[in-house]
């Protein structure tokens, strides 16, 4: 097992604070990405905040996807960007999946590498690779059927509670292509967002971590009542 070590450092002039990249129109509202740094510079928190406006006026005639580009200052985490994909009739598999939600992809591959993600003919060999057991998080599975143009294969815990004939509110996904981790992903339905919800759910872990990229101990899902706006957050990172 690799042992764990800290992020590397931002660059000294780089205050603790918390640092924001350009909205993008979702719905009646907007979505941005957003780092929070310590005082040593380092990333602890990597998220996304959603207007509450954002859950009004969205398209209902297919899925769309919205990339969010994320400040300088998260150049540390090693993600590139953010994919927000809302699937109005939800997708696979049905009666677990298939409601109105939110899929928040956060991608450790540029667009360049996710174009070239195809699923077809030999691709799909590739998209289908499972890693070495390792490096998967434990209690995960890489099912077939799971491979997606652009985004590859999605590792699910088949002990998440939508999968114990609970409903689907919210989970946890990781992403694999050529065995390799490109994306975690926290998904939920659009009635959780709606509640209003104040949770942080543990992530589990593989036993190897990939060093290229900060993994999140905690994910987070809060509204803030101040400023309307949810936040969809990767919490406790460490980069190992």
């Amino acid at each position: 097992m690799l042992a764990g070590c800290a992020m590397p450092h931002q660059e000294a002039s780089t205050p603790a604070g918390t640092y924001e990249g350009p909205p993008v129109a979702i719905g009646q509202g907007q979505a941005r990405t957003f780092v929070m740094l310590d005082e040593q510079g380092q990333a602890k928190t990597l998220g996304i905040r959603l207007s509450e406006a954002a859950l009004s006026g969205l398209p209902t005639d297919g899925e769309r996807e919205y990339l969010l580009s994320l400040p300088s200052q998260a150049a540390g985490t090693g993600y590139d960007h953010v994919a927000v994909d809302w699937n109005p009739h939800g997708h696979i598999p049905p009666g677990i999946y298939d409601k109105p939600h939110f899929d928040f992809h956060f991608y450790v591959i540029d667009a360049e590498q996710r174009n070239a993600i195809t699923v077809v003919g030999e691709d799909l060999e590739r998209a289908r690779k499972a890693p070495e057991p390792a490096h998967m998080p434990a209690d995960y599975v890489l099912p077939p059927g799971t491979e997606v143009p652009r985004m590859g294969a999605h590792a699910i815990d088949p002990g998440s509670d939508e999968f114990q004939e609970k409903p689907f509110t919210q989970t946890f996904i990781y992403g694999f292509y050529d065995g390799r981790t490109i994306f975690v992903e926290p998904m939920m339905t659009l009635e959780f967002l709606a509640s209003r919800p104040d949770v942080s759910t543990p992530v589990k872990q593989p036993e190897i971590h990939d060093p290229a990229f900060a993994y999140p101990t905690s994910y987070g899902v809060r509204y803030d009542t101040a400023n309307a706006q949810y936040e969809i957050t990767l919490e406790g990172l460490v980069r190992h």
